[in-house]
């Protein structure tokens, strides 16, 4: 994917922009500087559609030398995988502008940031394909005036997830008590590199029931989905109720509940 890093803007002034740094500028030394509490999307998941960009906030804290200018560079937050945060890690992602900091001493600023998630098909400045759906570390980035940069990894954890989505249709309505009720639906998540929905195959979902009046699901039954994200299950009609289908997630693909299917019983 593409690596957005922070580097020295052509006028002089510091800004963050999607393009990749060649590893040798690694060996120029940044802002002496350490980051911490480095907080991503309010320490939720982040979880990007099929098509539409997803921007999220962070706040984190910046530690420098009282004698340091804190108008001399810039910061911000990144994604990245692989054993270590740098110029040559496999993958990494920051926003498209620095962090705004306030100083709340001479030696600590407080930081937030915006990170933008753009599926890869979407447009030309798409960064995210299917396949990097998953578990990212955290990190953060510091550039100075002198092109110089410094890095630090291992500020927590977040997922990247494809979002998902779900549906139900419980059939006949209405139905004798007693008779048989079957539920379809379809599980699908987020392609990022076609900007469509596409079936999540072999997916436990569970069937849930809520009789009418009652404030509470029961889980009746799991089934899997089929090789193209189908469901279909068959239940006794027991009582007027509203069924719906539950996706727990995977560390790829968000969770998500349909929207419930009321059955009037006879």
């Amino acid at each position: 994917m593409r690596i957005r890093a922070l580097v020295l803007a052509a006028s002089g002034a510091v800004a963050l922009s999607a393009l990749a740094v060649p590893s040798a500028q690694a060996a120029t030394a940044g802002p002496a500087v350490t980051f911490s509490q480095l907080k991503v999307n309010a320490g939720k998941n982040i979880v990007v559609g099929p098509t539409t960009t997803v921007t999220v906030s962070a706040t984190y804290t910046v530690t420098k030398p009282a004698s340091l200018n804190a108008n001399s560079f810039q910061t911000g937050p990144v994604l990245y995988r692989g054993a270590t945060l740098g110029l040559n890690s496999d993958d990494m992602l920051g926003g498209d502008g620095p962090g705004t900091c306030t100083a709340s001493s001479s030696t600590v600023l407080k930081c937030s940031a915006k990170i933008q998630f753009r599926p890869k098909g979407s447009d030309e400045d798409g960064d995210l394909l299917s396949s990097e759906a998953g578990s990212w570390k955290l990190g953060a980035l510091a550039v100075n005036e002198d092109n110089g940069l410094t890095w630090q990894g291992n500020l927590g954890t977040t997922k990247l997830q494809r979002k998902a989505t779900l549906t139900t249709d419980a059939s006949p309505e209405p139905v004798t008590k007693g008779k048989t009720i079957t539920v379809t639906g379809k599980l699908a998540r987020a392609n990022w590199d076609t900007n469509k929905n596409a079936g999540y195959s072999t997916q436990p979902v569970k069937l849930q029931f809520k009789k009418k009046g009652a404030t509470t699901y029961t889980t009746l039954k799991t089934i899997k989905t089929s090789t193209t994200g189908a469901l279909k299950t068959t239940v006794k009609a027991t009582a007027d109720g509203y069924f719906r289908y539950v996706f727990a997630g995977t560390t790829t693909t968000s969770p998500v509940n349909s929207t419930a299917d009321f059955v009037d019983v006879k």
